[in-house]
């Protein structure tokens, strides 16, 4: 395998990984919607405060989850570019060899994952509705 095809290869397997880690963000955004809707109905229903509790739970969890997701797909995105030859920090990587650990700084950090306008976007407006939510429910 000449070097040309390792590379094709090696931004191969970094792309099935960041496909991966995309698609199970895209799943839990889908999962935690259905969650707190699943849970508001049964608020509906029986009309106990409690689930909207119960519902904050999930949310903030699932935020932070997905928050590590985006950032690793970011320190993978951050190695593609270094394979494909198109960043500007370049990095010594060798062939097929997989280092998310060496990118570091704010592009990369949990911190700027969590507060992205994709994650927070969803999550922050959710859970800020969820908790004005229950206190207008709770103090009346």
């Amino acid at each position: 395998m000449n070097p040309n095809d390792q590379q094709v290869k090696h931004l191969e397997f970094i792309q099935g990984i960041v496909s991966r880690l995309n698609s199970n963000s895209f799943q839990l955004k889908g999962w935690v919607v259905t969650l707190v809707s699943a849970l508001l109905a049964l608020y509906a229903s029986v009309k106990n405060d409690h689930f909207i509790l119960v519902a904050i739970v999930p949310s903030v969890l699932m935020w932070f989850l997905d928050a590590y997701y985006l950032m690793q797909e970011r320190k993978f995105r951050g190695l593609y570019n270094d394979i494909a030859g198109v960043s500007t920090e370049p990095k010594d990587i060798k062939p097929f060899e997989m280092r998310p650990d060496l990118y570091k700084g704010k592009k990369y950090s949990y911190c700027s994952s969590f507060f992205s306008p994709t994650i927070a976007g969803l999550y922050l407006p959710m859970v800020i509705g969820l908790v004005i939510l229950f206190f207008t429910l709770h103090c009346n």
